[in-house]
């Protein structure tokens, strides 16, 4: 499968992670966040899309996964971030890589067993499955578990080993 983007789109915090698939585990390479300071909602859409072709051009990741836009109360925030996932996804398929996309509910299952799982569970696995210590961006820490969610969901070798690896909260090794 090789190296996997993930992103966790905002329109003020987009968080991103990169991890690289190998046969039996997954490797972190590198997270971060896109704190965007801009004024102006298309500056902030250019600001998101510059700093990710910056982070593709870095890592040549071979396929991208970002979460999809939840629907909530209010519209016009809804449009804001579907405008910034939209800057997310072309900045991926500028370098010709296919983009999957996940649901937060979709991400939170491969991740825990449970597609209503809290932040911190998530966080949690996160940090488990990637051998990771000391705090993480929430930001970046869910542009992670998108990576990770890709990597269960393609067919990689991994297989369902994310999910069944998370039992009646507790990991199995």
């Amino acid at each position: 499968m090789g190296i996997i983007i993930g992103i966790d789109p905002g329109s003020r915090i987009t968080g991103w992670g990169i991890v690289k698939s190998h046969p039996e585990r997954l490797e972190h390479l590198d997270h971060g966040c896109i704190r965007v300071e801009q004024p102006g909602h298309p500056e902030r859409l250019w600001e998101i899309f510059s700093n990710l072709r910056q982070v593709v051009e870095q890592y040549s990741p071979d396929q991208a996964a970002v979460e999809e836009v939840f629907m909530g109360r209010n519209a016009a925030s809804a449009l804001k971030l579907g405008q910034a996932r939209g800057s997310a996804m072309v900045a991926c398929r500028f370098s010709g890589m296919p983009v999957a996309e996940y649901s937060a509910r979709k991400v939170k299952q491969a991740l825990a067993g449970n597609g209503a799982a809290g932040k911190e569970q998530v966080q949690h696995m996160v940090k488990v499955l990637l051998q990771l210590d000391g705090d993480i961006a929430e930001d970046a820490a869910d542009a992670l578990a998108v990576a990770i969610c890709h990597a269960h969901s393609s067919g990689s070798p991994l297989g369902g080993a994310v999910a069944r690896s998370y039992s009646r909260g507790r990991y199995r090794l």
